[in-house]
């Protein structure tokens, strides 16, 4: 933001205050701060994958919907692998026995499935036997061990779900009612599956591998708070460690880490006001508004000892740093605050959270820098470090060469930016939310584990209605879902299809003296009503059929479980599904579960992140227009501050070439970061234009040798922040950290490189007056602007 010469004068009324006032401003900012931060005590943790949906998400009302009309699939999948390979052992079932008989007893278990309590049916003369296929195996026998695995590897439900083919690996599903009524529920019931794990392996020859539902959500919530134990201290670390180097002041590093901390505690206070609840994407903010946090002190502060190194008092350098800097940092933060806001487009609402409390953050950290930080440095004595001239040299040298060699610059810079920025098209829009852990997480091993030796992870759940109650046992609608059945064995994806249609063909068989020819449907609807009756009444309590058909008989529940796979390809089967059953059943239901709504969600959050990509970038162009108060800068500072996230996603497209729903949140966020450099270079080069009548080439130079090391600096520490960002075990935070540093080590170089350039070829009007030589201001004592010294202001 470009000033005049009576907003100075404003500013510079305004330091006096801060620095007469010293002692109240640090107590007000403080107090004021800490009153913000009583907030945090409302602030809660959803751990659910659900928080990643909006309520409005119509795949989202779609299974909820579904999951009211049969049981839940929130589930631990324990997976068994016995040492000598072969299931059917006395020793590998007798612990398949007792994880089924102990995970009844884990918190909120609903149902348990194994191959030990499979109700295999068979008949016994005119009698139906419905009974557990497996019981006190520990004493079975060669013959009783066959047997028993005959019997299994030829049961639909059983083979791709609780058993691999060659009967290598087995698992029991444990499904929950969560009441959903507190955080503690998921971490509860995998703390009991850990033990019972530990148990089971320290007791039987099998190795157990845990996967499912309930395990993802509270992979999550690891993953969050293994992320703020670890990366927020070595945040601290870096932050500390840059910073000092930089200034050589323990009393100016200690006032920024005071900033940022109370920027942290702010915006996570008023987030807990405003009732957001802390979500795994969310929970980065706070290291996000830490790395931001820092630019704005690191800006005030190497103004404020420039200078001093020049020759200026405390209190003076105090109110130049405040004069030159408000400006810019003002604008920076709006514009940054802008593009986290732009997060509110996604379809994501962690991300909306996560953009919320960064913006305020922000904010907060800008009020923070121009009332406490220059009170502070008003009370602490601290001393300019006479090496630091070195730094400024560097970027006078930059700038002349930048200057002399504008021609091959332009053309390296400009065409490498266009490059990077074609290869945008080699990114694919996927989600896999396994992925999202890297192998340092348990969840992710144990499900890539099963995923390779048993079943799929993945699953599509398909509602089938009869249209009338106890229309499921018509024999028409039988064949209708039997045939679905069939088409989707045959899918190549599939590793498994659970339906009911199986155990209607089962019973019909047992009924006939277990004769297989008769392993068919039934032909008639009382036969078929009556078969299931006696089937539910034989049942166990716990092993009913609410997981697969509704209360009134009208309706059946179809599961297929898919081998891994991208989103994309999750969300084309099951279209498919829906249209086969359009096409060949004349039933409309189309498939819905956690795998399907993470599928959608990747395409509709990119179209909603493009078009609030297009409002940030509408407003910020408007808001650096006005601020600088000329179209034709506001114009040219759009190609430095739109080619860097450009090329960043083109260089992406390259390395990784998948975009997820994390990922597509960049485009906004990174839009504000990157703006931060160009506004700054361009704030001084217009004050040397305007204020100091120098030519473009002189301005340049001038932009280079006062605020070079600050960009250096500040791009330094959001680079190194967000690196530490990257080393999250979580995917959604480390790709969105990586691409963003990507974006912000480019805007560097091209802020460096191209925007000069740039300047030199489009901004050529004369400068509208000429006041001193560059040469002569920028060896000055004060070379950044003519200040009139002024006594040091006694409190």
């Amino acid at each position: 933001m470009v000033q005049s010469h009576a907003f100075d004068k404003r500013i510079g009324r305004f330091a006096d205050l801060i620095i007469r006032q010293r002692w109240w401003i640090v107590l007000s900012a403080v107090i004021i701060s800490l009153v913000l931060a009583s907030g945090m005590r409302f602030l809660g943790f959803d751990n659910d994958y659900r928080v990643f949906f909006s309520e409005d998400n119509p795949h989202l009302q779609a299974f909820d919907e579904q999951q009211r009309t049969y049981t839940k699939n929130d589930n631990i999948l324990f997976t068994l692998t016995p040492n000598n390979g072969e299931v059917f052992s006395p020793k590998t079932l007798a612990a398949v026995e007792e994880v089924t008989r102990e995970a009844w007893l884990m918190p909120f278990a609903l149902r348990v499935d194994s191959i030990s309590n499979f109700q295999y049916s068979h008949a016994d003369g005119d009698e139906l036997i419905v009974e557990d296929l497996v019981v006190n195996g520990a004493e079975y026998g060669p013959a009783q061990l066959a047997h028993a695995k005959a019997i299994a590897q030829s049961e639909p439900f059983i083979v791709g779900q609780l058993l691999n083919q060659d009967a290598s690996v087995t698992a029991v599903n444990v499904t929950f009612q969560m009441p959903q009524l507190s955080m503690d529920e998921n971490p509860q019931a995998v703390t009991v599956a850990r033990a019972l794990k530990d148990k089971i392996e320290a007791k039987y020859p099998v190795t157990v591998h845990l996967s499912g539902v309930v395990m993802l959500s509270n992979a999550f919530f690891e993953s969050s708070m293994n992320d703020m134990a670890t990366l927020i201290p070595a945040m601290y670390l870096v932050i500390i460690l840059i910073t000092f180097a930089l200034v050589r002041s323990v009393g100016a590093t200690l006032t920024t880490v005071l900033v940022i901390f109370f920027s942290m505690l702010g915006a996570m206070g008023a987030a807990g006001f405003a009732g957001i609840k802390i979500t795994p994407p969310s929970s980065s903010a706070t290291t996000i508004i830490m790395t931001l946090a820092v630019a704005d002190s690191i800006h005030f502060l190497v103004s404020m000892f420039a200078g001093m190194r020049k020759g200026m008092n405390r209190h003076d350098a105090i109110r130049h740093s405040m004069k030159i800097n408000f400006s810019p940092i003002l604008l920076t933060s709006i514009t940054t605050a802008v593009g986290f806001l732009s997060m509110n487009f996604s379809d994501a609402p962690p991300f909306h959270d996560l953009g919320n409390m960064t913006a305020i953050g922000v904010m907060i950290a800008f009020a923070l820098s121009v009332t406490l930080l220059p009170a502070m440095m008003a009370i602490i004595p601290v001393k300019a470090n006479a090496s630091q001239t070195r730094f400024g040299t560097w970027m006078e040298a930059l700038g002349e060469f930048v200057l002399a060699k504008r021609k091959p610059i332009f053309i390296v810079s400009a065409l490498g930016g266009i490059a990077l920025a074609a290869a945008i098209p080699l990114n694919t829009f996927d989600d896999n939310f396994v992925k999202y852990f890297d192998e340092s997480v348990e969840f992710r091993t144990d499900t890539d584990y099963i995923n390779d030796n048993l079943t799929g992870i993945y699953q599509v759940q398909f509602s089938l209605s009869a249209g009338a109650d106890y229309g499921i046992s018509d024999p028409e609608f039988l064949a209708k879902v039997d045939s679905f059945v069939n088409w989707y064995r045959s899918q190549p994806e599939v590793t498994h299809v659970n339906s009911f249609t199986d155990t209607f063909k089962r019973i019909n068989k047992n009924m006939h003296d277990d004769d297989p020819s008769y392993y068919s449907l039934p032909k008639d609807k009382s036969l078929a009503a009556q078969y299931l009756l006696l089937y539910e009444l034989s049942l166990p309590e716990g092993l009913d059929l609410n997981n697969q058909m509704d209360i009134g008989k009208s309706a059946t529940q179809v599961i297929v479980t898919l081998h891994d796979m991208p989103s994309s390809k999750i969300a084309d089967v099951a279209q498919r599904g829906r249209n086969w059953l359009s096409e060949n059943a004349q039933l409309d239901s189309y498939g819905v579960g956690p795998s399907v709504m993470f599928a959608y969600i990747s395409e509709t959050n990119m179209k909603s992140m493009l078009a609030g990509t297009f409002v940030a970038i509408l407003v910020i162009s408007l808001i650096i227009t006005f601020a600088l108060k000329s179209v034709r800068i506001g114009l040219i500072s759009l190609i430095p501050n739109l080619l860097p996230l450009a090329a960043a996603f083109g260089l992406w497209g390259i390395l990784v070439g998948e975009v997820n729903v994390a990922v597509s949140m960049v485009s906004g966020m990174a839009l504000g970061i990157v703006v931060d450099d160009s506004v700054h270079f361009l704030s001084k080069y217009l004050r040397a234009r305007r204020d100091e009548g120098l030519s473009t080439e002189d301005a340049i130079r001038y932009a280079f040798s006062t605020v070079g090391v600050a960009i250096v600096v500040t791009s330094i520490i959001l680079v190194a922040g967000f690196s530490v960002l990257a080393q999250s075990s979580f995917g959604m935070n480390s790709g969105m950290a990586i691409l963003t540093a990507i974006a912000i080590t480019l805007a560097l170089i091209l802020d460096f490189l191209l925007l000069p350039v740039l300047l030199l070829k489009l901004d050529k009007q004369p400068a509208t007056e000429s006041i001193t030589p560059a040469k002569d201001i920028i060896k000055s004592k004060d070379p950044q602007m003519e200040f009139k010294p002024q006594p040091e202001i006694v409190a």
